[in-house]
């Protein structure tokens, strides 16, 4: 039994796109590491809500005006999860603390006989100079 052009397309197709998108932000008028950490709650909270995004502070965790994080996010398609992480820069932007040294890419995920494939699908990973 034969499958058909669209039903051999669909199963071609991958499962999903993970977006990645990493952040070094400067918080110049914080002076603790309790303000800090109230920034962050404020910033997790925020893109969680808005975004389904998970984020995790990988840097600086000793420095109180200072701090670098990552953040994911999953999308069905590879336009879906580049907008999310458009949004997620947006928000990021938008806050009063200064941000370098952005980087974001998008990786495919696939299943296939059991196993899971990632594949990086971006052209070049952007990474860029941020405000600051």
């Amino acid at each position: 039994m034969s499958l058909s052009s669209s039903r051999r397309k669909k199963l071609q197709q991958p499962d999903g796109y993970v977006g990645i998108l990493a952040a070094d932000i400067h918080f110049p008028e914080n002076g603790s590491l309790k303000g800090k950490r109230q920034y962050l709650r404020s910033l997790k909270a925020g893109l969680a809500r808005k975004l389904g995004a998970s984020v995790a502070e990988v840097g600086y965790h000793d420095l109180w005006q200072r701090t670098r994080i990552i953040l994911s996010l999953c999308g069905t398609s590879f336009r879906e999860t580049e907008r999310a992480l458009d949004l997620a820069l947006r928000f990021l932007e938008q806050r009063d603390y200064q941000m370098s040294a952005v980087y974001r890419e998008i990786v495919k995920v696939e299943a296939s006989g059991g196993m899971i494939e990632m594949n990086d699908v971006n052209d070049n990973a952007s990474s860029s100079q941020g405000r600051g």
